[in-house]
């Protein structure tokens, strides 16, 4: 039986092709996409699913592969091609059927990947399927099949996913703003220009001022990442350069999006999740709002300052859905920059997320800055997130809770371990995949901060 854990993630199938899989294993991986979420018709006809792909040269074969797969298991596909990740949930949720996203988000050229869901976007993990798929993958037993074969058929939903995402957040009647957009060579480089451009629909008073829209799998710029700092630079230096209102950033399957004020200055995903909240929760009064255990403690307070209900779960998109189906939450948010709407079946949307950032920033009188915008919404001093190589990460996550522990702070293991203190938080978790912890800390002011970061710090490297 092959091992195939360095492949099957928690959340999704990513890795380096060819060296870690190819076209056999793609077709493989469609024929147990079927049979695991059972998508034949009960009475015999063919169920359907829809399948998309990114930029990234491999994509084509890779899908055509996966749909072999799935065909030869008796049900039909509708590709859509060309797509960011939130344009494959958005045909998922408008035809209600299975779908799979070809991408490997923000991970180098040579990786690729496929992010599985259910009907209506509900995220395929570890929990709800994919840890079935493994098992049939590795053990290679796929029951057998001998009905009709399913068809193939292209189908073009731009214009419809356009349409959808301004029918959410009409831009229409902002008033006029310069914007910036790095697309990184990604998908935001096909989507934007029909969503806020006037490619597909009519123009929107935006003047957008294009870098690295060229779609190109191998990022000759900078990596399609935007919570790296370093590939944010082009961005800060251009909107300061030409004055421009407001920059935008997407990563490579344009599934999350990240802010520069006019100033240059990087909007922290904190102050972006309390910004959209009270949008939603203006437009659905008393409405719950996720957000995990890694965002600040400003947007738990400004959700309930402006009637809503915070609800705290831990790090993950699959914890985040999970959580706005149980509630009912009408919109979600993540550190990362994943920012999740009810009204977009609770996927998550770096597009929507971006116009609503226009939205706000359109409604004030002219002259009004972002930062001064967004000054309400940034009340504390965050670190970041901060990785460091670990030995044993218990023992050196024990070591820490021990240390805090004589100094009377409040502790609690949502998700790793979370310390609160007079005047800071931190939280260190530890890697699925790595043997790292990854820690963030928030503090009243700069100097909270910078202690407790340097102390948490200095215990992970004085590990025992």
């Amino acid at each position: 039986m092959r091992d195939l854990s360095a492949l099957i993630k928690a959340y999704d199938v990513r890795g380096v092709v060819p060296d870690q899989w190819g076209p056999e294993l793609a077709q493989q991986v469609g024929t147990a996409f079927v049979e695991v979420l059972g998508i034949r018709s009960a009475d015999g006809g063919a169920g359907r699913i829809v399948v998309g792909h990114d930029m990234r040269p491999t994509g084509p074969d890779l899908v055509a592969a996966f749909i072999n797969g799935v065909t030869a298991a008796g049900v039909d596909v509708i590709n859509i091609g060309l797509c960011s990740t939130d344009g494959l949930y958005f045909a998922s949720g408008r035809l209600d059927i299975p779908g799979a996203m070809f991408t490997a988000s923000h991970n180098p050229a040579e990786y690729n990947g496929i992010k599985m869901c259910r009907a209506g976007a509900a995220p395929v993990g570890q929990d709800s399927g994919l840890a079935d798929i493994r098992i049939m993958l590795e053990t290679e037993e796929f029951p057998a099949y001998d009905g009709p074969v399913g068809t193939a058929t292209a189908q073009d939903m731009l214009a419809d996913y356009a349409q959808h995402l301004r029918s959410l957040v009409p831009l229409e009647n902002s008033r006029e703003l310069s914007v910036v957009i790095d697309t990184g060579n990604g998908m935001g480089g096909f989507t934007v220009p029909a969503v806020l451009g006037g490619q597909v629909l009519p123009a929107l008073p935006l003047q957008i001022d294009e870098m690295y829209f060229e779609l190109d799998g191998s990022f000759p710029n900078h990596e399609a990442n935007p919570i790296d700092p370093e590939n944010l630079r082009d961005l800060q230096k251009r909107v300061v350069e030409v004055g421009a209102d407001i920059g935008l950033a997407f990563d490579g399957d344009a599934d999350r999006c990240f802010v520069v004020d006019e100033k240059g200055g990087i909007v922290d995903p904190s102050t972006l999740t309390s910004l959209i909240a009270t949008r939603e929760l203006a437009k659905h009064p008393g409405s719950t709002i996720i957000h995990n255990l890694i965002t600040s403690k400003s947007v738990p307070e400004i959700v309930t300052e402006n009637g809503g209900v915070p609800v705290r779960t831990r790090v993950g998109h699959s914890f985040i859905k999970a959580t706005m189906a149980e509630t009912g939450a009408v919109f979600g948010g993540e550190h990362s920059g994943h920012f999740y709407f009810r009204d977009f079946w609770k996927a998550d949307s770096g597009m929507l997320a971006a116009m609503h950032a226009l939205a706000a920033l359109g409604e004030t009188p002219v002259g009004t800055s972002l930062s001064t915008l967004l000054t309400p919404f940034s009340r504390y001093i965050s670190s970041g997130e901060i990785n460091t190589k670990v030995t044993d990460a218990k023992a050196v996550t024990a070591n820490i809770e021990k240390v805090f522990t004589a100094r009377g702070a409040q502790f609690d293991t949502l998700d790793g371990l979370t310390v609160t203190g007079p005047n800071w938080w931190f939280n260190v978790r530890a890697s699925n995949t790595e043997p790292l912890l990854r820690l963030n800390v928030e503090g009243d002011d700069t100097a909270a901060m910078e202690a407790i970061r340097d102390e948490v710090l200095a215990l992970m490297k004085d590990e025992i």
